[in-house]
């Protein structure tokens, strides 16, 4: 049989280290932090995508009003596609930033947790 005593100071124990395995446990990455690969290809997609319609669009229209079939189609489609690429360009730089910041937070969790 254990005394009552060694067994309480086991229990204690045991709490001890779950707690210390739970300070030292990694945090699960959030969903809405993290960007897989997919999301970002398919952010990149779209924004081109939605460049060029908005380009196409406008210059449809125009060419419609002013009656000049394929000229202000094929410049605001050119103009689209241009818009279209300088936002993937931007999305692409937001999310190193963010990536890198996420890397220095985790290297200075573990240089000062260690």
């Amino acid at each position: 049989m254990i005394d009552p005593a060694e067994k309480e100071r086991l229990e204690r124990l045991e709490a001890r280290i779950s707690e210390v395995k739970k300070a030292h446990a990694e945090p699960e990455p959030r969903a809405d932090e993290h960007y897989s690969q997919a999301q970002v290809a398919w952010r990149m997609v779209t924004e081109l995508v939605a460049g060029l319609l908005i380009g196409f669009g406008m210059g449809y229209g125009l060419d419609a009003i002013f009656g000049t079939k394929p000229i202000c189609m094929a410049v605001f489609t050119l103009l689209g596609f241009i818009a279209g690429v300088k936002t993937m360009l931007r999305s692409v730089t937001e999310i190193q930033e963010q990536q890198a910041a996420t890397a220095a937070q985790d290297d200075e969790g573990r240089n000062s947790g260690g």
